[in-house]
């Protein structure tokens, strides 16, 4: 079935190529960065040769690269020893969508499997989907919201990898955080990137300014975290495409410049299998012991998972004081200070982790929130008192400051390798391993201003 009025089925789809009202179909997936990653098929090709089928296929190194897209060192699962042989792109038929950016274009999200048909664990919608399965295994299904910021330039990509990404022109060039005024400068964009993703089956909610000079931020209903996540990823990827088409570009950089960073706020709550509430007690008014012990647990293991949260060396850089990204581990009742925020009552009573950045991959850090979310709830921890105050000043433990920090605390953690598996979190190890010794051998320009001359 369809996810909504907005998606397609599969008949429909058949309908719409053989009128020659469709005549590309993308085939993709999400790689470990949060890319999609895949092939545009003809039509015609696609009715005769995949739909049936069910599948197509791609090398299995696009899980085993870096973000150039070099081929590198440490995975288990793909190598040149091993031929860099190929793995299945299976077909996710309810998520069928139209492109209206593109020409005669829908796509299909995929799933990976191997030849043999297994899963690929270590594909991020795999990991997603297997912490969706400990929770409806317990009786739960889970609900989430992203909000992902992103900073527009008036240079296109072309100019400001020719200026080497520096002194680019910000759309602009003053703080517009909910300015009225400063969002109109760039409707035109906003407004395409907003209709653009309704039609493609996204729910859209509003566009806002955000701080930083041409920052700005979309913001779409909560729904499923599959469906959340696979919108995330088109989402990111339709806006830059529409960002081209106007002259511009965007970036989804956790911290671009040493103004503030672009986040991506997290919102998640568990209901039950029919929808009911779980995490509020209305005769009470207020937090079931089910939704205490569920933030007690995303709390305990946030520095266990920061490396899915933070997934890059820059993603480190955001974590400042004063600048609305979180630097403690805590919680608070509406307090923007905290790593994780308590807002709404009722239907919508929901905690926001806010210590992913733009930069974050979906799939990654929901399957995150999850695992320690359940392992609250199977441990049944006690959640401490709220914070109250800026927790900037408070003595609460400390997010990782640094990838290597967050790197060790996710390989030795007990609770990722049994919610995640070995396989997983040596995988991810690894990705981070190959970003830390590249950034380790880099002269930066920071280096090159202060030694060229004056050492």
């Amino acid at each position: 079935m369809p996810r909504n009025d907005r998606h397609l089925t599969e008949d429909a789809l058949r309908a719409a190529i053989e009128k020659d009202e469709i005549d590309t179909v993308v085939v993709a997936f999400t790689d470990m960065q949060g890319r999609l990653q895949g092939k545009r098929l003809h039509g015609r090709y696609f009715l005769d040769h995949v739909l049936g089928e069910g599948k197509t296929e791609g090398c299995n190194y696009l899980l085993g690269v870096d973000v150039d897209m070099n081929t590198v060192d440490g995975y288990a699962i793909t190598s040149w020893e091993q031929g860099y042989g190929d793995m299945e792109f299976v077909l996710d038929l309810e998520t069928i969508r139209l492109l209206p950016n593109e020409p005669a274009a829908a796509m299909i999200q995929c799933d990976l499997t191997w030849p043999d048909h297994t899963p690929v664990a270590q594909s991020p919608r795999a990991i997603l989907a297997a912490q969706m399965k400990r929770a409806a295994d317990l009786g739960y299904v889970a609900v989430a919201g992203t909000e992902l910021e992103f900073i527009i330039m008036e240079d296109t990509y072309e100019e400001a990898f020719t200026k080497g990404y520096r002194d680019l022109v910000p759309s602009n060039q003053y703080n517009i955080d909910y300015s009225i005024l400063g969002t109109h400068r760039v409707e035109p964009l906003l407004r395409e990137i907003r209709n653009t993703m309704y039609a493609a089956g996204m729910n859209t909610e509003a566009a806002k300014g955000e701080c930083n000079f041409g920052q700005h931020e979309i913001g779409f209903l909560f729904d499923d975290v599959m469906v959340t996540a696979d919108n995330h990823a088109v989402y990111k990827e339709v806006a830059k495409q529409i960002a081209v088409k106007h002259g511009k570009s965007i970036t989804f950089m956790a911290k671009f410049n040493q103004r503030e960073g672009s986040s991506c706020h997290i919102h998640l709550s568990l209901r039950g299998k029919d929808g009911e509430i779980v995490f509020w007690d209305d005769k009470a008014g207020k937090t079931t012991p089910l939704y205490d012990r569920f933030v007690a647990g995303v709390l305990a293991t946030m520095r266990d998972f920061t490396l899915l949260y933070a997934p890059n060396i820059n993603s480190y850089k955001r974590f400042a004081h004063g600048s609305f990204a979180p630097t403690a581990i805590a919680w608070g009742n509406d307090n923007r200070t905290c790593a994780v925020r308590l807002v709404g009552e009722g239907p919508a009573a929901r905690m926001e982790n806010r210590v992913p950045g733009g930069d974050v991959n979906p799939y990654l850090a929901l399957a995150a929130m999850l695992a320690g979310g359940l392992h609250g709830i199977e441990k049944k921890l006690t959640l401490e008192p709220p914070l109250t105050g800026s927790a900037y000043d408070s003595d609460a433990p400390k997010v990782p400051h640094t990838m290597n920090e967050a790197r060790e605390a996710f390989t030795t953690s007990k609770v990722a390798r049994a919610a995640l598996g070995d396989e997983v979190v040596d995988h991810y190890t690894n990705m981070a391993d190959v970003e830390l010794a590249d950034y380790d051998a880099t002269v930066t320009d920071w280096e090159l201003r202060r030694g060229f001359e004056r050492l």
